[in-house]
């Protein structure tokens, strides 16, 4: 179980945010091309020197991400098999069958090679969950109806909720992470520093 609430070294800050949809999971880039062009979590809050996120969501993803001053926590968080939840907005209405082969597992791409994913949690939302509007760049449910499942993985390899979500033939329209162990997101507005 995660609890980021007291540390030993009074120095040390961790922070919880929500990511919103179009940021980058780090601070700034030294890429002047990138500096101009994307958007940086920077932008959020006026962040100590040394501190970083821990873990990582895509541009495209949203949701809760953790940052500290405490390069130690960082890597045993990012190390431990940690759960996360996400919620997953599909392009289509998922059924069980597919349901119960992401739990299972399923074999994605990565790094070229060919990865079976760990046995996750997942079960379909029965209601669309109460969040803030998507992004108009995602231009969901413009070809078919869309469904939402809650997925609970404790690996993070490089884009893998919206590959495993592909491999049943269900592509993400929308990821947002809602929880890391026992910190959630709650009800926090995209944007968002605590």
């Amino acid at each position: 179980m995660l609890r980021i609430c007291k540390t030993k070294m009074s120095d040390t800050i961790h922070y919880k945010i929500h990511k919103p949809f179009g940021m980058l999971s780090q601070l700034t880039s030294n890429d002047p091309k990138e500096i101009r062009s994307k958007s940086f979590l920077s932008e959020l809050y006026d962040f100590p020197q040394g501190t970083m996120p821990i873990g990582r969501l895509d541009e495209k993803s949203e949701g809760l991400l953790l940052l500290t001053s405490d390069g130690k926590l960082s890597d045993t968080i990012n190390r431990s098999g940690i759960e996360k939840e996400y919620w997953v907005q599909l392009d289509g209405q998922i059924h069980t069958e597919a349901v119960q082969k992401l739990t299972e597992g399923v074999s994605i791409g990565l790094k070229g090679n060919l990865y079976q994913t760990q046995p996750c949690k997942v079960h379909m939302l029965v209601s669309e969950p109460k969040i803030s509007s998507a992004d108009p760049k995602l231009r969901i449910g413009r070809h078919r109806p869309t469904s939402w499942i809650s997925i609970c993985i404790t690996e993070g390899k490089f884009r893998q909720i919206r590959k495993m979500t592909a491999a049943v033939g269900f592509p993400t329209q929308r990821l947002i992470r809602v929880r890391i162990g026992s910190i959630h997101l709650d009800d926090m507005p995209p944007g968002t520093v605590k």
